[in-house]
């Protein structure tokens, strides 16, 4: 097949220092390069030329300064070009138009999260009428895929899950050094407030006053402001925490601060649709302790490559899940074992190409199916615009019931419950971070029980979103502000 992928137009391919969807556009890109011809359009940047050949793929550069500007020149590049596949990432508003130049071709949005199928990145319309056009919706997670079906019901059977991955032979563990040493926390990741760190670095404070080996923090990734990085250095200094702030790390050498540490702390107390710090982590033999929501619960396998904190806002939580591996050492270096073999076997670059490749070898196999039978001519299997599948159909009179149904409802405030995840996802990944997971009861049974204690912030609802917390951008500011004021 002859795929192109379309990145967004924020950060070039391959990212000057990060960024976790040009990582993994060009990371998917190689593997698929293996078997197919493989072209990636970008944005252009003075460090790079406006084309380069990268382990077998082609990459396209052109002007950006605005998304609408973007995809004009992006047209121009696909212009008198045949593609089999064509992949946008993230931009639900390049779909229509990408559609109208390849009617025939298979063209698939990769969504890396709901941040942009939301205001203000784009109206609820232009969304609905972008996800319609894709003949393929990819989601990075099966939570994201229950996310983004409860919100608009009529496309949920176009939706496919294919997990990210990571390069397994750069992330991997080295043997560490015997002399006595600090027992290293690593969190990576923008320092954002609803990434948690204040809960981290309370954490921290409390096991340096429940174990005697010493404990350090080391913090990798920019703010976007300078004021919020700051005040977590006086938070971690009013705590009594030894912590390195690492600032922004470029991701080629991200690897090595990986291997700097000891257990990998995600602490994220808003919605992470997939979290590909934690398969770097376990890919770097780092058990993971971690909040459990989102498609975080999808990677880590509680009792197995870390542990999963159902009570994340409290740092108590964290606290006690970081002690347990630190005092048991037999059940911490089976989880670094464990995380490092589950990587390799569920998340590789490979295995994500893999599952992309048989998406669209299927895809393409239906579309010919479809040819042979006739069936292309249905408003309501394609998902022609609504105004198609208003009233009766020309032939037969039959009427355009249950999906002319979903479109009018998706046009509206969508108040459905969430599907659940693929049946074929049911059966390859089983939700491993519950109580009911024998194998975790089974592990650390001890360990499980103080995780489930109801604490006084568990009242928050992480999954409402659209409602005023304290843990909101502004609300959670005022909490550190009060932590270090206070």
């Amino acid at each position: 097949m002859k795929i192109v992928i379309i990145a967004p137009e924020q950060i070039p391919v391959p990212p000057i220092l990060g960024g976790s969807v040009e990582i993994t556009i060009l990371a998917i890109a190689k593997e698929l390069s293996k078997w197919h011809s493989v072209s990636i359009i970008s944005r252009a940047h003075p460090r790079y030329p406006k084309h380069s050949f990268i382990d077998g793929v082609h990459i396209y550069r052109v002007p950006t300064g605005s998304p609408a500007k973007y995809l004009t020149h992006v047209k121009k590049i696909l212009k008198k070009r045949r593609f089999d596949v064509l992949q946008i990432d993230n931009r639900p508003e390049f779909v229509r138009q990408i559609k109208s130049m390849f009617p025939k071709a298979t063209v698939s949005l990769y969504l890396h999260s709901l941040t942009f199928v939301n205001s203000p990145h784009t109206s609820r319309a232009e969304t609905l009428a972008g996800l319609r056009k894709a003949d393929l919706i990819i989601t990075n997670s099966s939570s994201l895929e229950s996310r983004l079906s409860a919100r608009f019901p009529s496309i949920s059977r176009k939706i496919r899950v294919a997990w990210l991955g990571v390069d397994t032979s750069r992330f991997s563990p080295i043997p560490k050094t015997s002399h006595p040493r600090a027992f290293t926390l690593l969190f990576a990741g923008r320092l954002i407030p609803r990434k948690g760190i204040p809960v981290l670095l309370q954490a921290a404070k409390l096991v340096k006053s429940q174990i005697a080996q010493p404990v350090k923090v080391m913090i990798a990734g920019g703010s976007p402001t300078s004021k919020y990085a700051r005040q977590l250095q006086s938070l971690s200094r009013k705590f009594g925490v030894h912590a390195e702030f690492l600032g922004t790390v470029p991701h080629r050498s991200i690897h090595r601060v990986f291997r700097k540490a000891d257990l990998f702390i995600c602490p994220s107390q808003k919605h992470e649709s997939f979290g590909l710090v934690n398969v770097e982590a376990m890919s770097s033999g780092l058990p993971v302790v971690a909040s459990k929501n989102g498609g975080i619960k999808e990677i880590i396998e509680h009792g197995r490559t870390g542990l999963l904190i159902n009570q994340y806002r409290n740092p108590q939580a964290f606290a006690e899940a970081i002690c347990s591996l630190i005092m048991n050492k037999p059940l911490y270096l089976k989880m670094k074992q464990e995380a490092r073999q589950i990587a390799l076997e569920k998340f590789s670059w490979r295995a994500t190409a893999d599952r992309l490749s048989h998406i669209y070898e299927s895809d393409k196999a239906l579309q010919k199916d479809e040819l042979q039978n006739g069936d292309h001519n249905n408003p309501c299997h394609n998902f022609h615009e609504y105004d198609q599948c208003l009233g009766t159909t020309s032939g037969g009179g039959d009427q355009c019931t249950a999906t002319d149904y979903h479109e009018r409802h998706d046009l509206h405030e969508c108040h459905g419950t969430e599907h659940g995840v693929q049946p074929e996802r049911r059966q390859e990944e089983p939700d491993n971070g519950g109580d009911n997971d024998e194998r975790s009861n089974q592990c650390c049974d001890a360990i499980l029980q103080p995780f489930d204690i109801v604490h006084d912030w568990s009242c928050f609802d992480d999954d409402d979103e659209g409602t005023f917390d304290f843990f909101s951008d502004i609300g959670y500011q005022r909490l550190v502000d009060a932590l270090i004021y206070g």
